[in-house]
């Protein structure tokens, strides 16, 4: 939703930013932190599984932005063969550290123990550093010699040792390279509402956690903290390259991942962040979306026109527009009645779609019975405050608004009532899906200090568009619908006039977030300047860069940082969990009222480890080629590094009016991405359904026909990453990692491990240029082989309804034998396999069958093939009941291709000659 394209429109958005200077040159001009002591090791205590010591600050304390702890404990443990944790904090475990609620922290393997360990620890004393190693090499993967320790009230400073010109990518959220700039570059951490997600800025999300890569092994680290952050890339004075964290408080807190592999570094990564969330089948499908739907009328004219048009439509979406006046949790009463928006659901259900709806966290605070949530909210409690006891006020869409207080103790009954009673499936708005947004959270009207939000809240909610009736016929839908005097058949079954109230149904929980913490534990040090830290981080929601320090630049466009939640916590310290914090509630409340079946909830502010309750959407991008670029890495990161599968961009662009061309090639590219959703900005933009161009209609049409055919590939990959982390999404260096050519590439990448997905990215062009390394690939649409040489390869004659896609050689790719216009129908085909040979003239694959939405399964079917010297294994568990079987086997090689209709049931293992 856009925040800041309102913004923009009024003048307010400031562009200046102060280009802060990075620690190398800060030394030149009288670093503070120069004279800082570092600290000593003392008492150290080792162990089978690890160590234990005592940090004492080595000096006169520097108190360069807070004041220097002077006792500290260190505790090391290596917590499985792969994974070693290091954590250094203060000795009264009063400073604030991420509540195990919203990151339940992984627990250490029995009999794991420094001698099996992948990763060695070592130290110095005096001045206490420490390094990681490779246990079998002695390659050193993090260093801190490189500067002295700084632990101070409200600013840590741990700085490593990189390579020369490392391979390093992560660091998210953020719109820059893929593999990032190692040169005076600075990744900041704070959640900002950032519309057009402009490159070099925080955005929406934060993700501390890199992966570095060298020709010996990829390994990653994860920085626990969710303070206000830089971590500046650069090179000091002696052009030695370094990695430095500049945190606004918490904790060190460290793990290590040792790989060697990429994917073993991801699959690591994500025991600790645990495993992402299993989505529906269904959520595969194409999703439609647009801000600005005049009502319900027009909602239904979008989903009447894509079936007119023959475009497979999976999921309608609605924005703020169906609420009144932009309240949460209310419906328009004239341009989306209940009575009329039951209909449209249940003509969506009847024909197998579903139907979505935002849900922001901010309430309306004008009081009254038009706004229950508010009224409900203050009796539950459940609302931030003021030091002075008052409610906390910002602005946000429906004018002055409240917030929710994630950490309050009636939290959980609150949300989950209003999502019972609101989306209840027997008397209100029936979603199958949630989407939820401006979670960072966004405050995007009120300026700080924000000491006037009625006065900043003048021109929200904006005036609604005209009321009208139905503009046109819409065969086939309900009276409702129609022009007065159109012959239809009225649909009683959907109409209810009010909803009814009734208990809220028992669901297990699969996270709740804490209430309470034991009163001085790891609540926060006192004394600090919850508002003016000294130290500034380059938050680009502040006017400028050197404001996020004096001048409260940290609270601008968001809620206060010296705002203390129920359980004892500042926001200073936790606002960078607050979209997780609501992601585990809406989970738990989509689970109340749908019990036993997957939630679909699509986010825009995470945290390290979101992806175990939600998917994520880029948030809001621009209609530009830029930005389709940038959508293509942007998925890679959060896919392959952050654990959250479930992404994508809003195709062909949110802001600003699209184009023909770009829209064919964005409906090509997205239906590529595991999150496939159109979605743009409100009018004067113009609308971007695909049906409103002739081109793009032919390229969606053939997109997802491709896409749907290839539906239970994904569906298999997306099982598997949610079982052991293996990304369903594969930049090239994952497949290929000692292939340096592929280190930097950010254009292509792996769907699965077999299908390489390498779009055209320049505006009028034709061509695209298409690395393949050393192996052997065929077209997908042709079958031919394609010799890689580790060369590219300039692929010529791609028109606005192509997309170069190729498979990869030692691959087996089930895929239905025709697509269908619902996923529901799609699950009726049955399956071919494609054997795309490989170099050793083997292949294999792997198919998951399951029935689409149960969190608990009946009985799953997941089956192994392999192919080899002509003959085909089938083999695995077979539990799931289905009549559907294997109609085809194409086999593709070296010497050609051979086509052999088969009958291979998927209830027992098989063996074929073919």
């Amino acid at each position: 939703m856009l925040a800041g394209s309102r913004l923009a429109a009024l003048g307010l958005l400031a562009s200046i930013c102060s280009a802060a200077l990075p620690p190398a040159i800060r030394a030149i001009n009288n670093d503070p932190l120069a004279d800082c002591p570092g600290y000593k090791a003392t008492n150290v205590k080792t162990s089978a599984n690890g160590l234990t010591a005592e940090l004492k600050l080595a000096g006169k304390a520097c108190n360069a932005y807070g004041t220097d702890l002077d006792k500290l404990i260190l505790e090391v443990t290596y917590e499985t063969d792969n994974r070693l944790h290091v954590k250094i904090q203060d000795a009264a475990n009063d400073v604030y550290q991420i509540p195990e609620s919203i990151f339940p922290r992984p627990q250490a393997a029995q009999g794991a123990n420094s001698k099996k360990s992948a990763l060695k620890f070592n130290y110095e004393a005096n001045p206490f550093s420490f390094a990681v190693t490779r246990a079998k090499t002695g390659e050193v993967i993090f260093d801190t010699s490189a500067a002295s320790l700084i632990f101070e009230s409200q600013y840590l400073r741990l700085r490593t040792k990189l390579p020369n010109n490392p391979n390093v990518y992560g660091l998210g959220e953020h719109s820059d390279s893929f593999r990032l700039n190692t040169t005076n570059y600075i990744r900041t951490f704070w959640s900002q509402d950032a519309y057009s997600t402009p490159n070099g800025a925080n955005l929406y999300g934060n993700h501390p956690v890199y992966y570095e890569h060298r020709k010996s092994g990829s390994h990653g680290v994860l920085f626990l903290n969710s303070n206000g952050m830089d971590v500046v890339i650069d090179k000091d004075s002696r052009s030695s390259q370094y990695l430095e964290y500049n945190s606004l408080g918490g904790v060190v807190d460290l793990y290590f991942v040792a790989g060697p592999s990429p994917i073993e570094v991801a699959k690591q990564y994500a025991e600790i962040t645990k495993l992402p969330a299993m989505m529906p089948y269904w959520g595969f499908g194409f999703h439609q979306c647009r801000y600005g739907y005049q009502d319900a009328f027009e909602v239904a004219e979008v989903v009447y026109n894509y079936s007119m048009a023959s475009i497979p439509l999976e999921t309608m979406w609605t924005d703020i527009d169906y609420m009144d006046r932009r309240k949460v949790f209310t419906l328009d009463p004239q341009r989306f009645p209940l009575s009329t928006m039951r209909q449209l659901i249940g003509h969506l259900h009847g024909n197998d779609q579903k139907y979505i709806v935002m849900v922001d966290p901010a309430v309306s605070a004008a009081e009254g019975p038009e706004n229950p949530a508010l009224t409900k909210g203050i009796e539950e409690n459940v609302f931030l405050k003021r030091n002075d006891s008052s409610i906390y006020k910002g602005v946000v869409w429906p004018g002055v608004s409240v917030f929710p207080d994630w950490f309050s103790a009636n939290i959980s009954r609150y949300w989950e009532s209003q999502f019972t009673e609101f989306f209840s499936a027997s008397s209100g708005v029936d979603i199958d899906g949630l989407w939820i947004d401006m979670n960072e959270p966004s405050n995007f009207p009120c300026f700080f200090p924000c000491n006037d939000p009625e006065k900043s809240a003048i021109g929200y909610p904006p005036e609604p568009p005209a009321v009208r009736t139905p503009p046109r016929e819409l065969p086939g839908w309900p009276c409702v619908f129609q022009p007065e005097g159109t012959e239809c058949k009225e649909k009683k079954d959907f109409t209810i006039d009010a909803p009814v109230k009734h208990d809220v149904p028992t669901a297990e929980r699969e996270e709740t977030v804490e209430a309470t913490i034991a009163a001085g534990k790891q609540l926060g040090l006192p004394g600090r300047d919850l508002l003016f830290p000294k130290y500034s981080i380059h938050n680009k929601a502040a006017y400028m860069d050197s404001w996020n320090a004096d001048k409260g630049g940290l609270s601008n466009k968001t809620v206060d940082t010296d705002t203390i939640h129920q359980n004892g916590l500042a926001e200073y310290d936790i606002h960078n969990l607050y979209g997780t914090m609501m992601s585990i509630e809406s989970r738990g409340a989509m689970l109340a009222r749908r019990p036993g079946l997957r939630p679909f909830i699509i986010t825009r502010s995470t945290f390290a480890g979101a992806g175990h309750s939600v998917g994520k959407w880029l948030g809001d991008n621009i209609a530009d080629w830029q930005h389709y670029r940038e959508s293509i890495y942007g998925m890679m990161a959060f896919a392959s590094i952050y654990q959250i599968p479930m992404v994508g961009a809003d195709v062909c662009g949110f802001g600003g009016n699209t184009t023909e061309s770009l829209c064919a090639r964005w409906a090509m590219l997205g239906a590529f991405s595991p999150f496939y959703r159109n979605h743009n900005e409100y009018l004067p933009a113009i609308g971007q359904e695909f049906y409103r161009w002739e081109i793009v209609t032919e390229a969606a049409r053939k997109a997802i026909d491709i896409r749907y055919r290839l539906l239970d590939y994904i569906y298999t990959a997306q099982y598997k990453q949610s079982v052991d982390g293996t990304p369903m999404i594969n930049p090239m260096f994952y497949l290929y990692p000692n292939d340096a050519n592929t280190f930097g590439l950010q254009h292509q990448y792996f769907y699965g491990p077999g299908l390489l997905i390498a779009p055209v990215t320049e505006e009028n062009s034709t061509s695209v240029d298409v690395y393949f390394p050393n192996d052997i690939f065929y077209d997908w649409y042709t079958l031919d082989v394609v010799y890689g040489k580790g060369n590219t390869v300039t692929v010529k004659d791609q028109n606005l309804t192509d997309i170069p896609l190729y498979l990869r050689g030692g691959v087996i790719v089930p895929l239905r034998a025709k697509s269908a216009m619902t996923t529901t129908e799609l699950r009726k085909q049955n399956f071919e396999l494609i054997i795309a040979v490989g170099k050793d003239l083997t292949a294999k694959g792997e198919l998951y069958l399951d029935d689409g939405v149960s969190l608990e399964q009946q009985g799953v079917t997941n089956i192994k093939f392999k192919y080899a010297l002509g003959v085909l294994t089938v083999k695995g568990d077979f539990g799931f009941k289905t009549d559907l079987t294997i109609t085809n086997v194409t086999v593709i090689g070296t010497l050609g291709k051979k086509s052999v209709n088969v009958n291979v049931p998927l209830t027992h293992a098989s063996t074929f000659v073919l």
